[in-house]
């Protein structure tokens, strides 16, 4: 630049010091920012696929009471469409319960728990039925390869004491 011009903007030399990565640890230096399409992939991968047969969890007693609440809640207040409202009308009028009037739900919820856990059972020897049958062959393999490796350790083993039953021999000869 000429030195009697007028810049608007910054100098290069002001540029180049702004562009300088920091060596500081606590500012660290700058990162280019990886693309968020990989990311989302990535947890895509990771996340394990939901089985579409197994058995939904059971409710808790508050949200058995929310389904009762909420058909009344609807027939006195017809004009509130928010979930959001319903919600906080449920939370509010649960707290107010005392226990005895909170029983009937806590029973309801651990009839369905039990019977949740009926089902989770059943679901569970399926898997493992399944699983069984597809590793049949793959188990049989791995106890043969490690039936295989035992023969052979079993077999080095005997050379040993050979080699060390040869050593006393010569012991006996000095």
């Amino acid at each position: 630049m000429k030195p009697g011009s007028r810049s608007k903007g910054v100098t290069r030399k002001e540029t180049k010091e702004a562009l300088k990565p920091v060596d500081d640890k606590k500012l660290g230096k700058r990162k280019v920012a990886p693309p968020k399409a990989d990311k989302t992939k990535a947890k895509k991968e990771k996340k394990a696929k939901k089985d579409p047969n197994k058995p939904k969890r059971p409710p808790s007693a508050f949200f058995v009471f929310l389904e009762e609440f909420r058909k009344t809640f609807k027939k006195e207040n017809p004009n509130v469409k928010a979930v959001s409202a319903v919600g906080k009308a449920g939370g509010e009028k649960w707290k107010s319960l005392s226990a005895a009037e909170k029983a009937p739900y806590e029973a309801k919820a651990a009839k369905r728990k039990t019977e949740y856990e009926k089902l989770m059972n059943a679901y569970n020897k399926k898997q493992e039925s399944s699983a069984d049958e597809g590793d049949e062959a793959s188990e049989k393999s791995t106890s043969e390869v490690h039936d295989d490796e035992e023969e052979s350790v079993q077999e080095a083993d005997e050379e040993d004491d050979e080699d060390e039953d040869d050593d006393d021999d010569d012991d006996d000869d000095e």
